[in-house]
């Protein structure tokens, strides 16, 4: 056994380290992406509502106040476990009472949403709250 450290030995320690961190990354990524993700994102509850509602989410820009599931701003609540909060008729009632006008409150713009809107939110509510996110939010009222 050699008694001093060569710049050969280096190199023999530096491409073995870098094959067997880069193989480990792949096998990481190939278990969460076709054992782990399937499992938990609820992918099985995507209908033509839920996108419905996605889109609805995504053009009133809901997101540049709420957060789902910790993404978006931070001025108005957490929405990822709001259907199971609140439930369908409290959303609908309070996305069609807004703004509330209660002085000293922020206040949510009203958006005219359809009924068929309306519906598509929730739904779109409910697969989300399905989403197994592993205990997050860490409280019911995020």
């Amino acid at each position: 056994m050699a008694t001093t450290f060569t710049k050969s030995m280096a190199r023999n320690i530096f491409y073995g380290g870098a094959v067997f961190f880069f193989l480990l990354f792949l096998a990481l990524t190939m278990d969460t992406t076709y054992n782990r993700l399937p499992q938990r994102d609820n992918r099985q509850a995507i209908t033509e509502q839920v996108a419905l509602g996605k889109r609805v989410w995504e053009e009133n820009d809901c997101i540049g106040c709420h957060t789902l599931l910790g993404e978006g701003a931070y001025f108005a609540p957490e929405l990822g476990n709001v259907y199971k909060r609140r439930g369908p008729d409290f959303i609908k009632a309070w996305i069609k009472a807004q703004p509330s006008g209660v002085p000293g409150r922020r206040q949510m713009p009203q958006f005219n949403l359809s009924e068929e809107e309306l519906d598509a939110l929730v739904a779109f509510f409910k697969y989300v709250s399905e989403i197994d996110t592993n205990a997050w939010p860490p409280n019911i009222e995020g």
